[in-house]
């Protein structure tokens, strides 16, 4: 079979699976607290994929030719009996790679049982290691040790752990330095995201973004790194080495060095839309055509056909000045 490459010629290698579109935090980049209050219509069950479409959609696309799965939400260790998912998909023919986005704060409970069903990648979110920071943030008034114990955890159980932090001007760059400093201590990887435009409620705008060259400059004052050559085609890190130790730092350059023209990577969210970009508007439904008579064949022709006709580049207009449509959706949503 050949490659499946759409209208730019980047192939189809990654698929990212959100599980649930609820979340434990209210992260005000993500999932604001005035937006997703008590009363948020999420998902009802009969809408969320079950554990077996999901491994049949992930089926679906591994025929053709995803190699990589990461499962994301909301918060994916909010999806009961998540474990029993992880172990399907780790059993599914030629993925090759697991991944999972999580804010960490479940993982002391479930750490051991994810690492048996065959998940080996982490990536934990966390903004800030002060409390009065990252409360705020986080807005349920979670401690910065909730998640320190989480990927302690992880850690324990034999995981690979990437730490996310996405940086907001003004809000939580002043913890750059110190978080560089204790992950690099514990040999962990931390990777410093910019501030994105991703949905509409998240209130961005180019003043909060703190973009990976100022960041650089920051670090290269008080540390010694040097370049990691690129792994594979559509890798999103930038990636540096410190020179004493083998703990990584990595920029995720969406906004100010967007990496659209190498982008591998499909979404489908909890109610099963397929998407083709993170900042897209309208997703593609695939659970009507799983709860359909379709058969497989029938529903990878359908998705073939979406991938060939994809020509998204968002953060390239963007960065172009190009005139953006405002309709995004979410990224508690679509799963980042």
């Amino acid at each position: 079979m050949s490659m499946l490459k759409d209208k730019l010629h980047r192939p189809l290698h990654d698929l990212r699976i959100s599980v649930t579109d609820r979340c434990n935090f209210r992260c005000q980049y993500c999932m604001p607290a005035e937006i997703f209050g008590p009363d948020y219509p999420f998902l009802r069950k009969q809408e969320v994929l079950s554990f077996e479409e999901i491994e049949r959609i992930a089926s679906i696309f591994a025929n053709l030719g995803v190699k990589k799965l990461r499962i994301t939400g909301g918060e994916p260790l909010m999806r009961k009996d998540i474990p029993i998912l992880i172990k399907k998909l780790h059993e599914i023919k030629g993925i090759t790679d697991i991944g999972m986005t999580t804010n960490g704060v479940l993982l002391p409970k479930y750490a051991k049982d994810l690492y048996d069903a065959g998940l080996r990648r982490l990536n934990i979110s966390l903004d800030a290691l002060d409390n009065t920071i990252f409360q705020k943030m986080n807005g349920r008034g979670v401690r910065s040790e909730a998640v320190l114990k989480g990927i302690e955890s992880a850690r324990q159980a034999g995981f690979s752990i990437k730490v996310n932090m996405v940086v907001q001007k003004g809000v939580n760059d002043s913890q750059i330095i110190p978080m560089v400093t204790y992950f690099r201590n514990l040999d962990v990887t931390l990777r410093f995201i910019e501030f994105m435009d991703v949905g509409t409620t998240n209130g961005w705008n180019w003043e909060q973004v703190v973009t990976k060259r100022e960041i650089f400059e920051l670090l290269s004052k008080h540390f010694q790194l040097e370049p990691v050559e690129q792994s594979y085609f559509g890798e999103v890190a930038k990636r540096y080495k410190h020179k004493d130790t083998n703990a990584e730092i990595g920029f995720i350059t969406s906004v100010s060095e967007s990496f659209c023209s190498s982008c591998t990577r499909a979404r489908i969210s909890a109610d099963g839309k397929f998407y083709t970009c993170l900042f897209a508007g309208n997703g593609h439904d695939l659970r009507a055509l799983v709860r359909s008579e379709a058969n497989n064949q029938q529903i990878e022709e359908r998705i073939s056909h979406i991938w060939s006709g994809r020509t998204d580049r968002y953060s390239d207009e963007r960065t172009e000045g190009k005139p953006i449509d405002k309709k995004k959706i979410e990224m508690s949503y679509i799963g980042g």
